[in-house]
């Protein structure tokens, strides 16, 4: 079987394919990723076979000219579902997310993708739920159309309220952005945008279920597999934490998307030292190099893993990035998250609070007493640390990538 990914050109989006990647390719499936450009060393850093097209996108330098675009209410998905939003407030949201979020990531890389799933007929394409150019590629080749999360599927859950309201708006205001897009792109290919090329034929979740927004669409769950690049077990961390040990993580994407980090470092660190508390800062380069003063009983680390470090962790302290919340989740870290609504993130930080598993704060309230507060209330409660187990649990009920590959081989000779 050939099998294309085909997700945003992202490393934290890449890193999320890895698992499913190499478990299809270790059972002696032919795999290709498709990135733009700049991607490429990271991707033959995986030891997969790279496929360059097209050109990067420049979304990171309108991201860093203007951070507070991550507040911004239009990039919060995580809102709307039946009830939560009205049909112009949603037609508003596609209308602006088309040209300004989805064409900016797919147009760049599209003509090239569809070119190559012509010439190389994968039989199987795997995507992001916001890569287009994936989807149109996989129906221009007649390949399976797998949507792969890296997030809460509030994407799909938000399509379908809108084509829920678009049938019911004054004739007159029934416009689409996203298909009409989608419709001009796929013309020179003869292919027509309908609600399965947008949401796939099916839907590969890693959220344990309990977790998930409502959806009708045909979702195989798939158990959460951290990848993180280069990882070393150090030994400091094959040893017992003589005391509660916390993790803090603002994450890599977004010091280098916007140049900064949601929430002061230096004042975090500084609440924390106050604890009876073994802190471990995981940071970028560039994190590390602004924090002029670093609390006694604070480690600085820039090259430890999650995975290595989070099972010694009785917290975790985060910006609320996929990777570090699932990795959290499969090794039952109670977390506080410090962060934004942009994209799925109150989702996910809500729903990890209505577990007992977590906290979720906007990071505009995340100041250092409150940081504190919270972080005492996950080391004292003993309802977090049990609310963690059992979502651990669930995640691990869940089929594995290695299961998947039957699975996904079985849907493609179906058809």
């Amino acid at each position: 079987m050939r099998v294309l990914f085909a997700g945003l050109s992202e490393k934290s989006h890449l890193y999320c394919q890895v698992p499913l990647a190499w478990a299809l390719t270790a059972a002696g499936h032919e795999v290709r990723i498709a990135h733009s450009p700049g991607l490429t060393d990271v991707v033959t850093g995986t030891g997969l076979v790279s496929a360059p097209v097209g050109r990067d996108h420049a979304l990171h330098e309108a991201m860093s000219l203007a951070p507070e675009s991550q507040d911004a209410e239009i990039a919060n998905w995580s809102r709307l579902g039946p009830g939560e939003a009205d049909w112009p407030a949603l037609r508003e949201r596609y209308e602006l997310s088309v040209p300004h979020g989805f064409a900016l990531y797919n147009d760049p890389v599209l003509d090239d993708t569809v070119a190559l799933a012509r010439s190389w007929r994968p039989h199987l394409v795997i995507g992001d739920p916001i890569a287009y150019a994936g989807a149109l590629a996989a129906r221009a080749a007649g390949a399976l159309h797998v949507r792969l999360l890296w997030c809460a599927d509030v994407y799909g859950r938000a399509r379908r309220t809108f084509v829920d309201l678009l049938s019911q708006a004054p004739v007159d205001e029934r416009v689409d952005p996203l298909a009409d897009w989608l419709d001009e792109r796929g013309a020179p290919y003869g292919v027509v945008c309908d609600e399965e090329l947008i949401n796939g034929q099916y839907t590969l979740d890693t959220l344990p279920p309990s977790l998930r927004p409502p959806s009708a669409l045909q979702t195989l769950s798939m158990r959460y597999v951290p990848y993180n690049g280069t990882a070393v077990w150090w030994d400091w961390l094959r040893e017992e934490p003589k005391r509660p040990r916390i993790c803090v993580t603002l994450g890599t994407s977004n010091t280098e998307a916007y140049g900064g980090d949601y929430v002061s470092l230096s004042e975090t660190l500084g609440a924390l030292a106050t604890l009876d508390i073994e802190v471990v800062a995981a940071l970028h380069p560039r994190q590390r190099a602004a924090l002029t003063d670093v609390p006694a009983g604070v480690r600085l680390v820039d090259d430890v893993a999650l995975h290595t470090l989070l099972p010694s962790c009785s917290a975790v302290i985060h910006h609320g990035g996929w990777g570090t919340y699932s990795t959290a989740l499969i090794n039952a870290v109670p977390q506080l998250a410090l962060s934004t609504t942009v994209a799925d993130l109150e989702w996910r930080g809500r729903s990890l609070e209505r577990a007992g598993a977590g906290l979720f704060v906007h990071h505009s309230e995340a100041d250092a007493e409150l940081v504190l507060r919270h972080t005492l209330q996950l080391l004292d409660d003993p309802g977090f640390a049990s609310a963690a187990r059992r979502l651990r649990d669930e995640s691990a009920a869940m089929p594995s990538p290695y299961d998947l590959v039957t699975v996904l081989t079985d849907l493609v000779a179906g058809r």
